[in-house]
This record gives structure tokens, C-alpha cells and sequence, in this order.
């Protein structure tokens, strides 16, 4: 019976984490209205809460390593929509700015991701998708993005 039991349990979450994730990811960048792709917005999103950040802190919040960082910010500068500039205490380090169209492009991501949002949580009382997000997070606890990482308490988003 146990067993029987815990079959019935058995949500296949891996699986509908992973094809969500992947059909969101698609759904979004085929929207004819976005400029940006997503992981470009999520930079736009950091920008506009912290203009200016060190390319490692924005790499991090977007959980993003140096080589996968520095591309984004290639191509989001090549879209002018960032500007890197060398910071002004640390000759090595680079922090990123919202050009005038970044913000412009900001706000237009703004209101999509408030659409895209709500969809996600229509049908959802607000008690269900705190869970839905606690579990999430959580999963950032648990499987940290290297082995010498810490669990953590802070959480950035990316989104509003």
C-alpha cells in the first residue's frame, strides 16, 4: 500500500519544472513586442533597481558566471540599451548603466512581465502561489549554483 501511495504522490516535478521553464523561456522570446530576450530583461530589470552594478554582482543576481555575463552585457550593449564603463576605484573591475533606450525598454518589460505574471497566477489564490515561490526559492538553497556556495537567506529576483 505504502508504495501504491507514494506512486499516487509522485508529481514528476523535474520533468514539469524543466518543460515549464523551457515553454515560458519560448513563449516569452517569441512575443513580437519584446527587444529583448528574457535574460536581457532580467539584466534591465537589476539595472533599474541598482543603475550601475559591478558586471560580477549582476552576474550573480542573474545567476550567471563571468564568461556568461560579459556576453550578455555584449549584447545588450550592442543593442544599446547598456553602456560599460570601468569603475572608478578598481581599474579591473566594469560596472553597467541603463542607457536612455534601456529604460525605455525597461518599462516596456515592466508591463510584460506584469502580464506574463498574471497569467501565471490566474486560476492560483495568493496563499497557493506563496507556496509555489517559497518552493522555488528553496530550490535555490538547495542546489546552489557551485559546491562552495553557501545556503543563503537573501534572495535576489530579477523581476518586479
Amino acid at each position: 500500500m505504502r508504495n501504491k501511495e507514494a506512486a499516487a504522490r509522485h508529481h514528476r516535478l523535474i520533468y514539469l519544472l524543466s518543460v515549464a521553464q523551457r515553454r515560458l523561456q519560448r513563449w516569452m522570446a517569441a512575443r513580437p513586442e519584446n527587444e529583448v530576450t528574457p535574460v536581457q530583461a532580467g539584466l534591465l530589470f537589476i539595472l533599474g533597481k541598482q543603475d550601475g552594478i559591478l558586471m560580477g554582482e549582476a552576474g550573480a543576481a542573474l545567476d550567471l558566471g563571468p564568461a556568461g555575463i560579459s556576453g550578455l552585457v555584449d549584447r545588450t550593449a550592442a543593442a544599446k540599451l547598456v553602456e560599460r564603463r570601468a569603475d572608478s576605484e578598481d581599474g579591473r573591475a566594469w560596472r553597467v548603466w541603463l542607457t536612455p533606450k534601456g529604460r525605455t525598454v525597461l518599462a516596456q518589460a515592466k508591463a510584460g512581465a506584469a502580464e506574463i505574471n498574471a497569467a501565471l497566477t490566474e486560476g492560483f489564490t495568493s496563499a497557493e502561489i506563496d507556496i509555489v515561490a517559497r518552493w522555488l526559492t528553496s530550490i535555490q538553497d538547495k542546489f546552489p549554483r557551485s559546491s562552495n556556495e553557501q545556503p543563503s537567506d537573501e534572495h535576489q529576483g530579477a523581476e518586479p
